[in-house]
């Protein structure tokens, strides 16, 4: 009976220094934690503070009130040129001030280009909470309204950018003088139904936090390619910064929760006329093998580059996998795309096979293109 207390005893006493051992690895764990996410914070505000300034420097910083909340609109060019150009970003890219002036400085000196960023994107406050296709439409009038820019505008819209552009050309034509769409959305009855349909929650709201905090910083290339061999150091730098600014927003999150709702309203309620339009298709756009090789390799290489897992190579491929792709590429074509189009009314369409980012992987190509149609206006 003895032995029993004293074994029960020392078994206490093991259990006590576990628990003992328990708090002071837990607490010192919480300690580091709270030092490193301070380090982040920090040394996030001070890079973050360096990146505005330079934005701010290059003509990127312009806010304009919408009424409740402010929006920026970056003017690139010629103010007095012959068209006002008017760029709507793709879905949570928001960068794209910087990244498409790789093509847009191709035509600025004859032309006024001027980016609008919607809320929670880049420079635009965070504040609008419905992200719906109506809001996000008046709020882009309202914003280069009250910036001085006058219609009619070319709207230049990349990926969902190009669902609003739909939607703004069908509603005021009047504005609209013309419409290119950089690989927009191809738009459908039921367009984006396979997406996930959520409602904004408090893990989203958690994650802007974290971003906020400076965490974004190291998942920067989970979502933007650096591409050094098409933008210099600075462009890249000025690129990332408006990123940073952009994941740490929750309207972003509105807006992608409204993706299908918003897609398929902008193609039910196309007014079809005869505003001069054109459509340069990357995703879908490929006719022959050489192009899905080429544009498989140069995936390949951009993943090495920015330490993502790589893609299967073309020899990696299985037989018939690349034909089966252009096979897909013209049943997408021939079923959504062009019926869309036609839909629109007068919209030429140009196929450049290749990212979806094309603006930003053939930058001279799609400039030649816009270039073409501008003057053919």
């Amino acid at each position: 009976m003895e032995n029993e207390k004293v074994e029960t005893n020392n078994v206490i006493k093991k259990l006590k220094k576990i628990d003992k051992w328990l708090k002071i690895i837990g607490i010192t764990a919480l300690c580091l934690m709270i030092i490193f996410t301070a380090c982040t914070f920090i040394v996030h505000k001070v890079k973050t503070n360096k990146e505005i300034e330079l934005l701010k420097e290059k003509g990127y910083y312009n806010p304009v009130s919408v009424g409740d909340y402010y929006l920026n609109v970056s003017m690139f060019g010629n103010e007095n040129g012959k068209h006002r150009i008017i760029g709507l970003a793709g879905n949570g890219v928001g960068e794209f001030s910087v990244t498409m002036r790789k093509v847009t400085k191709e035509f600025e000196d004859e032309n006024l280009v001027a980016f609008v960023d919607r809320s929670g994107y880049g420079f635009s406050d965070d504040k609008c909470g419905d992200m719906s296709l109506e809001r996000i439409t008046e709020d882009y009038r309202k914003a280069v309204i009250n910036a001085g820019i006058k219609a009619p505008y070319i709207l230049m819209g990349h990926s969902m950018g190009g669902a609003y552009a739909t939607y703004w050309e069908s509603k005021y034509p009047e504005e609209v003088e013309a419409v290119i769409f950089v690989d927009g959305s191809q738009l459908s009855s039921d367009a984006f139904n396979e997406e996930e349909i959520y409602e904004v929650n408090a893990r989203n709201e958690f994650l802007a936090f974290l971003a906020k905090l400076g965490f974004s910083r190291y998942v920067i290339r989970n979502y933007s390619y650096a591409l050094p061999e098409i933008y210099s150091e600075e462009e890249q730098y000025l690129a990332d910064g408006l990123t940073y600014l952009t994941l740490d927003s929750i309207d972003t999150e509105y807006e992608n929760s409204n993706l299908a709702v918003n897609a398929q309203k902008a193609f039910n309620e196309i007014k079809t006329n005869d505003i001069p339009k054109l459509y340069i298709s990357s995703s879908w756009g490929f006719t022959n093998e050489e192009e899905v090789i080429e544009h498989i390799n140069w995936t390949i290489e951009q993943q090495k580059a920015n330490n993502m897992e790589l893609s299967k190579s073309p020899e990696e491929l299985g037989d018939g996998v690349i034909t089966n792709f252009l096979n897909s590429c013209e049943k997408i074509r021939e079923e959504i795309l062009y019926p869309y189009l036609e839909k629109l009314g007068n919209c030429e369409i140009k196929l450049l096979g290749g990212d979806h980012m094309i603006y930003m992987q053939k930058p001279h190509e799609v400039a030649e293109l816009i270039i073409d149609f501008l003057n053919n206006l």
